[in-house]
């Protein structure tokens, strides 16, 4: 449990019965809202953003020098060895862009935000019909 869902219980306790279930969902959804912040990418990269998780990917645009960007969600794909070392993860910054985690400064070798799950089908509508997932 997090320090802002503990935040919300206590505070549900204080508020009663009557209203209490949705002081916590508002609580909650404002938590996780305020936790999407910026990140850096490594000092002096030019980052391509592709269109999938990984290097087979296409380039659909790049990143200046000195970008912040948010992250949406984390998902596997190719290793990239980067300034950051060596990782499979992969950052989604926007609707179908992706970034390697190895260029950005997360301050963890690890996930730092949720997994994706929707990655697949968004990519998918690039594929010709016949291989496109339902």
């Amino acid at each position: 449990m997090s320090a802002d869902r503990v935040e919300g219980v206590e505070r549900t306790e204080e508020v009663g019965g009557v209203g209490a279930e949705e002081a916590v969902a508002t609580m909650t959804a404002t938590a996780s809202a305020s936790a999407l912040r910026y990140y850096s990418v490594a000092p002096g990269v030019r980052l391509n953003v592709r269109r999938g998780p990984g290097t087979n990917y296409s380039v659909v645009r790049v990143l200046p020098e000195g970008a912040q960007i948010q992250i949406f969600c984390q998902t596997p794909g190719t290793n990239v060895t980067g300034p950051y070392g060596t990782s499979n993860i992969w950052d989604n910054i926007d609707d179908g862009e992706f970034v390697s985690d190895a260029y950005v400064h997360t301050g963890s070798d690890g996930y730092v935000r949720p997994r994706c799950s929707f990655w697949s089908a968004r990519i998918s509508s690039d594929l010709p019909p016949d291989r496109r997932t339902q």
